[in-house]
């Protein structure tokens, strides 16, 4: 190829651009490369003269080369130009195509403008022909609709005549012609309907005036009482597309029912006078019993049996004759013979085998979650009053001196000596009231609250027992009455706090563990359950309160106790031990704010026993732990070898060494103080018995 001709195929530059050159450095470098390449294969070939001779073999092969190459670079540019070809074509195409489909949108939318201005002008023709329909359905309901007005005097004649079932399928068949024209109408509602309303009121009326004399239907005409009640459980049934208030029969048909159980029984003309008390409590006696027989044998089988017609009248009974005494004892104070009466009836009348605890009132009554009759203040304000007026017997007593000196001591003998009898009897209830309730014969929903107000009679009982000590008798003569007396608080009280134990004892099972060494929410359950269950003590009087809080916070300590020494945890070194120690500082004031807050008195805890516990545990050198055993043996003097060595145990740090020397500390210091009024506590702990290689050779393990 020769000069001219590369000149010709040599793009032409425009005017006033620069001087040709690479178009990216890339090329400029790998054009000097291959020149660099040519000359050093040229001058490696031609080097010797000899090698001349070969030149025009040389030249013909790179000739074949130069055109081999250039054929192959025409052919990719013409396979490019081509494909650039058939992409412009296409291109061209597809423009004549959305240039079509431009057209065909543009026609569309005069299309859609001509459609809205023709509907526009067919929009009174829309109306007409809904009003022609709404016309053609007039035209066919015509006929019944001229006949609503006497349908409608029909059916109130039919609920005047109590035909409730006929009555309300005529109301029915009204509101479904009502439906039937409410939709094609477009919602509008026709005058002719307008004494629906007020129908359907007086037939709701009726149906509630039955259901309020179910007891009395129930025994001269059932078939009425059936028909309210079907009506009221269709009607709850029923749905409609039309927008009325919902009637909700069956909830008014209860209602009615209540109110009219209370007020024929507990009235405010029926309350009692002064004076009548006992006389109103026989007559209850008498008539609730037999209500609940009605509801059971009559009215039930007229109900459906979700209406739990018995627990219903049960239930119903029970709070109109609750809310009644709170009535009564809001108003002036009874007399001494009333109060006892009340008391006795509430207590022992009520849920005795003639009334609410009879074995012909069936399971369906569940009786056995009726609220107390009478609250703790309320048993309270009753005892209050009797007390107060209780000098009678102390008139009698000081009256019977003026006959003779004898017939006095007689007369007190004998006052003591019933009162003696009485509190042996009361003692023999109390215990089978317990164990009743602890092997499940006869569960007491209010179990621990019957427990409180006991607990406030032996109160009064034991504040007003002086009247029987009069001028000239012995002043033992009380002893056996007081001892029997505060006996029976013990028994009451061992037997509420049996039941804390009880709630108390799962939670306890978790301590000591790793879980509590790091977290306190173990402390915070058993704390949350302690404050619930001591709620109430503040309902008793002092200072039984005291004894209770002081007893319960003793409980609470001795199940921690119990669970130190079971040796369920090992500390692993000093920092566990630092843990458990700041673990039992932190359980001890949480439980000291606990019972503070609920009223404990400072001086009767005993919860400081966890700081010395503590101090055991946070002892660092195991060497002086003869020191700290000693000082633990003085605070408390009844903690054993068994105790000692499971907190030694506890600490995982002390050798038998150790262990040998601080237990002999335990024997060989001074014997603590005796102390008044201190009680045992680490002798009713038990521990478990520690292996004979930690056992002193004279311990009691050896």
């Amino acid at each position: 190829m020769d000069s001219a001709t590369k000149d010709e195929m040599q793009p032409s530059l425009p005017p006033g651009s620069s001087c040709p050159g690479p178009e990216w450095p890339e090329q400029e470098r790998a054009e000097q490369l291959a020149r660099g390449a040519a000359l050093k294969w040229a001058s490696g070939i031609f080097y010797r003269p000899e090698q001349l001779a070969r030149l025009g073999q040389y030249r013909s092969r790179e000739v074949q080369r130069t055109c081999s190459l250039e054929a192959r670079i025409k052919s990719v540019v013409q396979s490019y130009l081509e494909g650039v070809k058939t992409g412009v074509w296409q291109l061209a195409q597809a423009f004549e195509a959305m240039q079509g489909a431009r057209e065909a949108l543009g026609q569309a939318r005069a299309l859609l403008q001509g459609m809205a201005m023709a509907t526009q002008t067919l929009k009174p023709l829309r109306e007409q022909v809904a009003q022609h329909k709404q016309l053609q359905v007039l035209s066919q309901l015509l006929p019944r609709l001229w006949a609503v007005p006497a349908a409608v005097a029909h059916t109130r004649t039919l609920i005047d005549a109590q035909q409730l079932l006929e009555a309300y399928v005529c109301l029915r068949e009204l509101e479904q012609l009502q439906e039937e024209t409410w939709a094609p109408l477009g919602g509008l509602e026709l005058p002719v309907f307008e004494g629906l309303g007020p129908l359907a009121e007086a037939l709701g009326q009726a149906v509630e005036a039955a259901a309020g004399a179910a007891g009395q239907l129930a025994r001269e005409d059932p078939a009425l009482l059936v028909a309210a009640v079907r009506v009221a459980e269709v009607d709850a049934e029923y749905t409609t597309s039309l927008e009325l208030a919902p009637r909700d029969w069956r909830q008014r048909c209860l209602q009615a029912l209540q109110e009219s159980l209370e007020r024929t029984h507990f009235g405010t003309p029926l309350l009692p006078e002064p004076g009548a008390l006992a006389g109103w409590l026989e007559a209850l006696r008498v008539a609730l019993p037999a209500e609940l027989a009605i509801a059971e044998a009559l009215v039930a089988p007229c109900c459906p049996p979700h209406y739990k017609v018995v627990q219903l009248w049960a239930h119903t009974l029970h709070s109109g004759l609750r809310r009644c005494l709170q009535q009564l004892l809001e108003g002036p104070a009874l007399a001494a013979a009333d109060a006892f009466a009340l008391l006795h009836w509430a207590l022992h009348v009520y849920l005795g085998p003639e009334m609410m605890g009879s074995l012909e009132l069936g399971p369906e009554a569940d009786v056995s979650q009726l609220e107390p009759l009478l609250t703790l203040e309320n048993i309270e304000q009753l005892e209050a009053t009797f007390v107060t007026q209780i000098q009678i017997l102390e008139e009698n007593i000081r009256v019977t001196s003026l006959v003779s000196e004898s017939l006095q001591q007689r007369v007190h003998s004998m006052a003591l000596s019933e009162l003696g009898a009485f509190l042996r009897s009361f003692s023999d209830a109390l215990i089978r009231f317990s164990r009743d309730h602890a092997r499940g014969e006869a569960m007491a929903p209010h179990y621990v609250p019957y427990l409180l107000a006991t607990l406030n009679h032996q109160s009064a009982l034991s504040s007003s027992v002086s009247v029987l000590q009069p001028d000239g008798v012995a002043s033992g003569a009380l002893a056996p009455v007081e001892t029997a007396l505060d006996e029976l608080q013990r028994r009451i009280c061992r037997l509420v706090l049996e039941v804390l134990l009880a709630e108390l004892q799962p939670l306890f099972a978790a301590l000591p563990s790793r879980r509590w060494l790091s977290k306190s929410e173990l402390l915070d359950d058993v704390c949350e359950r302690t404050e619930r269950f001591c709620q109430d003590f503040s309902r008793v009087r002092n200072p039984a309160a005291q004894l209770l809080l002081a007893e319960a916070e003793r409980t609470v300590v001795l199940q921690y106790l119990c669970a130190l020494m079971q040796g369920r945890l090992v500390c692993r070194g000093a920092d566990e031990r630092t843990q458990a120690a700041e673990r039992l500082q932190h359980d001890a004031a949480q439980l000291r704010e606990l019972f503070l807050g609920l009223g404990l008195e400072e001086s009767v805890r005993c919860a400081p026993v966890l700081l010395a516990l503590r101090d055991l545990l946070n002892l660092r050198d195991p060497m002086l732990l003869g020191l700290e055993v000693a000082g633990l043996r003085q605070k408390f003097p009844d903690v054993s070898e068994d105790h000692i060595s499971a907190l030694l145990d506890l600490r995982g740090d002390v050798s038998r060494e150790q262990r040998l020397a601080a237990l002999s500390s335990l024997q060989a210091g001074p014997q603590p103080s005796p102390s008044a009024g201190r009680r045992a506590l680490f002798s009713l702990v038990p521990a478990p018995t520690p292996a004979l290689s930690s056992c002193l050779p004279s311990g009691p393990c050896a």
